[in-house]
């Protein structure tokens, strides 16, 4: 969470108390993430992950690609909204994270609806031959234009993707970063897609940012 002030922190704890808790496993891995990795503040977290989970459950989709699995946390919240055999298959192109969240979920509750493989979800995921219902964009910052347009073929019609981090820390309007190349691919991306009539979009700003794009229907 990146909060300035007194006051957003505890508007942040009263948003915590007051929306479903956040499970049991996934409060074990979060805090494992903070500890054992690198950019443990890189998880999503309880807000975040618990709006994850009720998308996918207003969105009902059946199959679901995650672009950057990380520690796992995202991959298990959007997989707890699942029904069916409804499944979410998820791409983490650092094979160092694989030792970290690979026991993670294979061991939890919801391990037989996740497929969770390293390398590039841009190379792999076309490989599929499926279409997917629902994506949630969340990896190399610098080349989400690429993953975008590499993605949206693969979503149908009425399809979304969510893309995570979309302001980036409040850097992107802030000209301090206009050397950042994270940012400076975050704001390309955002520049992209406003004026894209393939789809519909909205950034909501919580926590860093997250934008709903649905594709329009053909």
């Amino acid at each position: 969470m990146y909060l300035c002030t007194s006051m957003e922190q505890a508007l942040y704890d009263y948003i915590l108390e007051h929306i479903e808790p956040e499970p049991d496993y996934l409060y074990r891995l979060r805090r494992a993430t903070c500890v054992h990795t690198l950019h443990g503040y890189m998880v999503s977290g309880h807000l975040q992950g618990r709006l994850l989970k009720m998308l996918v459950q207003m969105i009902r989709p059946k199959r679901v690609l995650e672009v950057g699995t990380f520690s796992g946390y995202s991959a298990l919240c959007m997989a707890e909204g699942l029904t069916g055999d409804a499944h979410l298959w998820t791409y983490e192109i650092n094979d160092e994270m694989e030792e970290f969240a690979r026991p993670w979920i294979e061991q939890s509750s919801l391990s037989d609806r996740i497929t969770f493989s390293i390398g590039d979800a841009n190379v792999l995921a076309p490989q599929l031959g499926i279409s997917f219902d629902m994506v949630f964009l969340d990896g190399d910052k610098r080349t989400y234009v690429e993953t975008f347009e590499t993605m949206l073929p693969l979503v149908r019609p009425g399809g979304f993707i969510l893309a995570d981090n979309t302001l980036w820390h409040g850097h992107v309007t802030d000209e301090a970063y206009d050397r950042d190349h994270q940012t400076q691919g975050i704001r390309s991306f955002n520049d992209y897609i406003a004026t894209d009539s393939r789809i519909e979009k909205v950034i909501l700003p919580m926590r860093d940012g997250l934008t709903i794009i649905r594709k329009v229907d053909s």
